[in-house]
């Protein structure tokens, strides 16, 4: 009865175009970390995920200033400030991946991270796609449904090549250069925590769908 009086009233819908520019600037960081990983102007892809970190940063801001400021909001407030933080989670993890490579001075990155950042840019894609259906979340609950656990496969690959490469380190440092498999293990955690945190907003979308339809 609740929920059917709530869609009567005026909503504030500029959580949605901002949900959308956030959304962009993933897939956006998740091209750069792409193309970092491949040697494609190391320099000029850390940098351009830095200042999209920070473009997300403030987005998330304005949601979160939205939400106090709202009196109706699309959904309940606590799932906004769950999503848009799930969101700002998956670029931070981009720009930890960027100081890690800062840091050690990488210039050179193994097959299989270059496979885990294709895998961040195919689950940035798939947010994307969800997010602007949340508009209509009842409508489009199965479509939702469907990315969200299309988001999950591509964890589970994910997981898949960290195991892997963690192997490959080893076998090729474990005995012989301590601090590369160090360096190495260091960037696989951080691109797999990159996927963790876009299968977080996959589960914030899922538990969106759930209370709305």
């Amino acid at each position: 009865m609740m929920g059917w009086f709530r869609r009567l009233l005026p909503r504030e819908d500029r959580f949605f175009d901002l949900f959308s520019q956030h959304a962009g600037i993933l897939v956006l960081g998740a091209k750069a970390l792409e193309r970092l990983l491949a040697c494609d102007d190391i320099e000029a892809c850390c940098k351009e995920i830095i200042s999209l970190e920070e473009r997300a940063d403030a987005i998330a801001g304005e949601v979160l200033l939205a939400t106090r400021r709202s009196f109706i909001t699309p959904f309940d407030r606590s799932d906004i400030k769950d999503l848009i933080q799930s969101m700002d989670d998956a670029i931070d993890m981009m720009r930890k991946t960027v100081k890690t490579v800062t840091l050690f001075e990488q210039r050179s990155f193994d097959p299989l991270m270059r496979e885990m950042a294709s895998a961040i840019v195919e689950a940035a894609n798939l947010i994307s796609q969800a997010i602007p259906l949340l508009e209509r979340a009842s409508a489009n609950s199965q479509r939702l449904s469907e990315l969200a656990e299309e988001v999950v496969r591509v964890e589970e690959r994910s997981d898949e090549l960290y195991d892997r490469g963690l192997k490959e380190l080893f076998l090729a440092h474990g005995g012989s250069n301590p601090m590369a498999y160090l360096i190495g293990s260091e960037i696989y955690g951080e691109l797999e925590k990159v996927v963790d945190r876009f299968e977080d907003v996959a589960d914030e979308i899922g538990g969106i769908v759930l209370e709305n339809v």
